[in-house]
């Protein structure tokens, strides 16, 4: 019985002590390393191997080094193969962190007063209070619920669109296509957590922009695909949403040409939101193989209907 691990160089052996102080009687092997194949049962990577299941017979479960799995072909996993999601503290806070950071930065108009500087500009401008801005988060999930919270209790009206319904302190939610278009016209600044999914795949578009009050903002830590980003320049350019700030983009990084960089009202950083911390990682793997061995799901397990 083995846990092979595919993960950047420079995090591979803390991994592995981790691992070996929390998990002492498993084998633990980095990628492309693994001994016996027929040994391996678990196996956690960011970027999938389409032949893990050929590869590794005995293959129990696949984790993923993040929140989404949008990269994993499904196809190449039989069914009794479970893919998993990580769920971690350290992911949940570097989120909170990036969202709070950039629905303030917003909120106060940050990026402006950043322009303002390059050009040698002292002019201020009239201040909101946060009882004044309203935050809309769309995805309520692992990643989304604390995000929310987070917000609500710094004095916005937090509002959150989910699929399904759910109850939150604090933040009013929307649940359903049907509620959309309310949630969206209730929204200034917009904070995209969803999972990337045939349905969300080019949601922000010109017709979901058009929806929101005049002078809003788009925060995308989601996914790059959900975002069209000829509709995003046109929206921004005729002041109808006034920052775009985008952790993810399609593709990853954009090409040089891309308008988007040079856009005086969009901000991008390089999908820093949140990352799997080793020491926070490793236990929640560790956690799911003693639930799946002692016939437990384990958390995280991807519904394969929903993708998430």
């Amino acid at each position: 019985m083995s846990f092979v691990l595919k993960a950047f160089q420079d995090r591979e052996n803390t991994w592995r002590e981790l691992f070996h102080e929390q998990m002492p009687e498993m084998e633990f092997h980095n990628w492309p390393e693994y001994g016996d194949p027929e040994q391996v049962e678990y196996v956690a990577l960011w970027k999938p191997e389409a032949d893990l299941a050929t590869r590794f017979p005995n293959l129990k479960l696949v984790f993923s080094l993040g929140a989404g799995v949008d990269q994993f072909d499904l196809s190449t996993l039989p069914d009794h193969v479970g893919l998993v999601r990580m769920i971690e503290p350290g992911l949940t806070q570097g989120m909170i962190e990036y969202v709070v950071a950039f629905v303030l930065s917003a909120h106060r108009d940050l990026p402006l007063y950043a322009q303002q500087q390059r050009g040698q500009v002292w002019r201020t401008w009239p201040e909101r209070q946060a009882a004044q801005t309203r935050v809309g988060i769309m995805g309520l999930g692992t990643l989304g619920v604390p995000c929310a919270q987070a917000i609500a209790n710094l004095g916005f009206p937090t509002l959150g669109w989910n699929r399904s319904p759910r109850d939150i302190d604090g933040v009013q939610v929307f649940h359903g296509a049907d509620t959309l278009d309310a949630f969206l016209a209730q929204t200034d600044i917009l904070v995209c957590l969803l999972p990337l999914t045939d349905e969300t795949r080019g949601m922000f578009n010109r017709t979901l922009f058009a929806k929101l009050p005049a002078g809003a903002t788009l925060i995308n830590a989601g996914r790059g695909p959900q975002v069209v980003g000829e509709d995003l320049i046109e929206a921004l350019d005729s002041g109808h949403l006034k920052w775009a700030i985008l952790d993810v983009t399609d593709p990853e990084p954009l090409p040089e040409s891309d308008p988007l960089w040079d856009h005086p009202q969009v901000v991008i950083t390089p999908h820093i939101a949140s990352n799997t911390r080793p020491d926070t990682g490793v236990a929640s793997i560790i956690a799911n193989i003693r639930r799946h061995r002692s016939g437990q799901p384990p958390e995280g397990l991807v519904d394969r209907s929903k993708r998430y």
